[in-house]
């Protein structure tokens, strides 16, 4: 874990939709929880199930190096984590599009921007 001065700096260097080629380094419970991913920053990265294919064997497995769009981090230091999308359509949910009309219908009016202006 970085120091709480070291999220803020690294938080505010970020923007939505931000594409990071990253390696999974662990699937804790296919099906279950969702990935981690490595993306070369001090914090780690983290796929969520909900935006996974609902079959897990279509999951990136670890060691399958992909883009990865940054989802989101959280600006509370005591959650260091930063959310990533599958770039690639063949790493995303079957309905995805569906999802984001509930989820997320303003996400391609945020992409680029920075996360502190969200």
């Amino acid at each position: 874990m970085i120091s709480e001065a070291e999220w803020s700096r690294l938080r505010s260097g970020l923007r939505l939709g931000q594409v990071f080629t990253g390696t999974v380094v662990r699937v804790p419970k296919p099906g279950a929880i969702g990935v981690f991913v490595d993306i070369g920053l001090p914090a780690g990265g983290f796929v969520d199930v909900l935006l996974l294919p609902m079959d897990a064997a279509r999951w990136p497995t670890e060691g399958t190096v992909a883009d990865f769009e940054l989802w989101w981090a959280d600006r509370d230091p005591r959650r260091q984590q930063i959310r990533l999308k599958p770039a690639d359509p063949a790493l995303l949910r079957e309905d995805f599009a569906e999802l984001m009309e509930t989820l997320r219908p303003d996400w391609p009016a945020l992409i680029g921007r920075p996360l502190d202006q969200v």
